[in-house]
């Protein structure tokens, strides 16, 4: 056991003192490549290069951020090379845009003193170029910890191998027209950064997701009263099996919501409301969320068939108003697993709409969605939707 004589205070000041010396010296003598990094960079979940509807190929995935200083740290620039050849340069109102404090769904472009954050980097790159195989960042950061001269720090860090692999290739999980590929991937995306603490780490298996929602031939979401289930389009659509496959999971009794108000204290495991899971085999699974209770035509353990009717839209759930929530993942469970890119094998954009604000707007006045036709409509081939496209599945 160790006693002290003097008051704790002193021997606090005495240590302090020693580890400033302590470092004085240790500076005098640090061989040039050691540096001090306030800030600690790492990737956690490789990205996979997928073809977007926009033809481009696209990496998706999140530079894990932390400020280990007593001070606040700005992130200036951060510029984003493989081999030596820069692909993309953040300055500080993108980053402002992507990073996101853990915990929290608000970007800013500091992070306070001994946290961390999640930056949400989306690169697009031309079809016809050759794929990096290795990303590094060099990161520009403002340290308000250190002393005032030497507060601009350039670090380098987050190394992280692409995992260029195939992604599978599915059906549409819909049939018809005037579908809304609403909070599809990538950059503002409420499922891009969709991170939840779930069983001792942080998963994103929103990554990719869509909830598809439809319009009619107004180009509203729906006609009648908000509240009504059967003033929604969408509302009972047929639900389609994307793949042969084999059905891993199925959840069905769960009531629906009411539209236009989200549900209050919701059970964690009741998220998807009524749903059924896929499995596309490879370590691929398929969620289809908020579907309607009793409509559910598979059970646990069968096989399906691609283009199968599976179930009805319904609002199940923690659902603001019916809809498909669909994505791909790399386990059974919703949560505890990580978003996988996936690629729809054929349909048709006919629209884009004017963006998510126009859209919410749209969804909670029951106003005609403001948004660009597109004539002729493009055919689209291997390719994931993005995000607020007027899609139809009609071949």
């Amino acid at each position: 056991m160790i006693t002290f004589s003097k008051p704790w205070s002193a021997y606090c000041a005495y240590l302090a003192l020693f580890l400033v010396c302590a470092s004085a010296l240790a500076s005098t003598q640090r061989s040039p490549s050691e540096q001090i990094t306030p800030l600690l960079l790492a990737v956690h979940d490789a990205p996979i290069p997928f073809t977007g509807s926009d033809g481009n190929v696209h990496l998706v995935y999140e530079l894990w951020m932390t400020n280990f200083s007593s001070g606040d740290v700005d992130v200036e620039r951060i510029d984003i090379s493989s081999e030596g050849q820069s692909l993309a340069v953040l300055d500080e109102s993108e980053i402002a845009k992507r990073l996101q404090p853990c915990g929290l769904r608000e970007s800013r472009g500091s992070l306070e003193k001994s946290t961390s954050g999640l930056l949400f980097v989306h690169l697009v790159l031309p079809r016809n170029v050759a794929l990096p195989r290795r990303l590094t960042h060099r990161v520009l950061i403002r340290a308000k910890a250190a002393p005032a001269e030497r507060q601009e720090i350039t670090e380098n860090g987050g190394e992280v191998q692409v995992e260029n692999r195939p992604v599978v290739i599915v059906g549409p999980p819909l049939a018809g027209e005037g579908y809304v590929s609403a909070d599809s991937c990538c950059d503002a995306s409420r499922h891009t950064r969709a991170a939840l603490p779930v069983n001792g780490r942080v998963w994103i298996a929103q990554r990719y997701a869509v909830d598809w929602e439809q319009i009619d031939g107004s180009g509203r979401i729906y006609s009648g009263p908000r509240e009504n289930l059967s003033s929604y389009k969408i509302y009972g659509q047929q639900v389609l099996a994307v793949a042969d496959a084999v059905v891993a999971s199925v959840t069905d009794g769960l009531a629906n919501q009411i539209p236009g108000h989200f549900p209050a204290a919701i059970p964690i495991e009741q998220a998807d409301g009524n749903s059924i899971v896929l499995d596309l085999g490879g370590g691929r699974f398929a969620v289809y969320a908020h579907l309607q209770a009793g409509s559910l035509k598979v059970h646990k353990g069968e096989t399906v068939r691609k283009g199968q009717v599976m179930a009805l839209v319904g609002n199940s759930g923690n659902s603001l108003a019916p809809h498909l929530h669909f994505h791909v993942m790399d386990g059974a469970s919703a949560l505890v697993a990580n978003g996988l890119p996936y690629e729809i094998d054929a349909f048709r954009i006919t629209g884009r709409s004017a963006g998510t604000a126009e859209f919410d707007k749209a969804e909670a006045d029951g106003t005609p969605l403001a948004l660009t036709p597109v004539f002729p409509a493009e055919r689209i081939a291997n390719a994931l939707p993005l995000d607020q496209l007027i899609i139809s599945f009609v071949h």
